[in-house]
């Protein structure tokens, strides 16, 4: 996703800041500045009583201000109670520090503070620090929340299309039979029956499944499982395969896999399981958008400390325009044209793998053509497994 940034400057003059200083005439003169820029400003001795304003502020501020040095409680002791609470993890924070005190200045960069001004302060340099703050938190904050819709916007299309169809056809085919006397039923249409429900329950299964392993991907478990699960991969020929035959326990298809050089490929350590599931997806894709007619070719090379796995399809091939998108969550190119069965996980599921391997994925691609997926997968040693 795209966000534009726009000439203006993107800082509201209302916005809130908290600034925190035990030297009065100081924080007397900082607040002026503020509010003459047209900031509504919020002051407190020390962190203590900072804590306070916080507490009983009906929204939290948008930046914060706070000297080092105060009684009571720190500059550094308020910003990490600040940081602690999920209300106020991603407000911007500013340090007041005295001049030379480098050594204050790189704790707090270590706790993740967002900027210092020295004391005695120059006001325009001040304000200047708190603007591209502001700007940028912004940003972020119109980013992630556009981000969000849309992630809302495809799970709801997911949810009413991808789930729903699998089980209409699971009630439809079910409440058939339920209805039927089973004594008058050929035995070819309680065959037609089964195969429906069982068809709706499989695609119901690897939809369920791609969300679990993304949200896996999306977290610390997939790293966990890898670690915990990593070892020597010595045929990636085998992976390929087995990837193969799960594809065909879930679907039909008349074509034809093609496996081609995959001979001399090193013994490396990954996690078989998962590289498995990551071609299963590659295959599944190649499946779904080649002709019948067309093979499905594989193919494998040592490239460099890599190796590089391919998959070439004869589908319709994926627009220039939209080849950096196809690896997000969710994301199908042109779902509301093509409307194309599945909830466009595997990609991202495909691309997450990898990064666990610490490889790369890569696609040429053509439209009317097809297309080659890649996975290049780091050639690991024995030594990985102490990793």
């Amino acid at each position: 996703m795209v966000v534009e940034i726009p000439e203006q400057n993107l800082v509201d003059q209302q916005s809130t800041i908290l600034v925190v200083e035990d030297d009065v005439d100081l924080l007397q003169g900082i607040e002026e500045v503020l509010r003459i820029e047209g900031y509504e400003v919020y002051i407190a001795h020390d962190g203590l009583e900072a804590l306070d304003v916080l507490k009983n502020m009906v929204s939290p501020p948008d930046l914060i201000i706070s000297d080092i040095m105060m009684p009571k409680m720190n500059g550094i002791q308020f910003f990490k109670t600040v940081r602690r609470d999920t209300r106020w993890l991603m407000l911007p924070f500013i340090f007041l520090t005295a001049k030379g005190e480098k050594s204050d200045q790189q704790l707090g960069f270590r706790l993740g503070v967002d900027d210092y001004v020295v004391k005695p302060y120059d006001p325009p340099d001040l304000l200047a620090r708190i603007g591209a703050r502001l700007t940028r938190h912004r940003l972020l904050h119109q980013y992630y929340t556009g981000m969000m819709e849309r992630l809302k916007k495809e799970i709801l299309t997911i949810l009413n299309h991808e789930f729903r169809t699998p089980l209409t056809f699971v009630v439809a085919y079910a409440d058939l039979l339920k209805s039927s006397d089973l004594s008058e039923l050929r035995s070819e249409e309680i065959i037609t029956y089964i195969k429906g429900i069982s068809s709706g329950a499989d695609r119901l299964r690897r939809l369920i499944e791609n969300f679990i392993t993304l949200v896996e991907l999306q977290t610390d478990e997939a790293y966990k499982t890898f670690v915990w699960r990593k070892a020597p991969v010595e045929s990636l020929e085998a992976v390929v395969q087995a990837a193969w035959k799960h594809n065909n326990l879930f679907e039909e298809t008349t074509h034809q896999l093609i496996v081609e050089t995959m001979k001399n490929i090193p013994t490396f350590i990954g996690d078989e399981i998962y590289l498995r599931v990551a071609v299963a997806q590659l295959l599944s894709n190649a499946v779904k958008f080649s002709p019948s007619h067309y093979p499905i070719t594989v193919g494998a090379v040592v490239e460099g400390n890599y190796v590089r796995l391919w998959v070439k399809d004869r589908g319709r091939g994926i627009p220039t325009r939209e080849l950096a998108r196809i690896w997000e969550s969710f994301y199908q190119v042109d779902r509301a044209e093509y409307e194309d069965a599945g909830a466009g996980a595997g990609l991202a599921i495909v691309a997450g793998i990898l990064r666990l391997h610490g490889g790369d994925v890569e696609v040429v691609s053509a439209v009317g053509e097809g297309s080659i997926f890649s996975l290049i997968i780091p050639l690991a040693g024995l030594d990985a497994l102490e990793m």
